[in-house]
């Protein structure tokens, strides 16, 4: 149960800064394809809130949701196979991890040493 707990809260306080640095970093790539510009920095955040209403409304896990959108040989899967090949996922999954990790230790506190 605590680890559970460590990482939701691990989860819940850092998941938004790893989704908006991901974010970012998307939006880095596209202003080197494309003039640095805040629409595409509105589209970023749009497709987030689209994608988290999306999820929340269909109930689905965010794995159906990507192999439904993804089409074979599209610029998705283009894209996710470079994440994939860089370790992008995994380094998501690390930070979450040391997140929740760094959340248990701060919740041991002073009287739980």
């Amino acid at each position: 149960m605590a680890a559970q707990l460590g990482a939701r809260i691990g989860l819940a306080s850092s998941g938004s800064s790893l989704d908006a640095t991901a974010d970012e970093r998307a939006l880095f790539a596209q202003a080197k394809a494309l003039a640095k510009d805040m629409e595409l920095a509105a589209l970023a955040v749009e497709t987030l809130a689209g994608t988290g209403a999306l999820l929340e409304q269909t109930g689905e896990h965010p794995a159906q949701v990507r192999e439904r959108v993804t089409s074979p040989g599209g610029t998705t899967l283009a894209g996710l196979t470079v994440l994939e090949q860089r370790g992008v996922r995994a380094a998501l999954i690390d930070a979450v991890v040391a997140a929740a990790a760094r959340a248990r230790e701060l919740g041991q506190g002073p009287a739980g040493r």
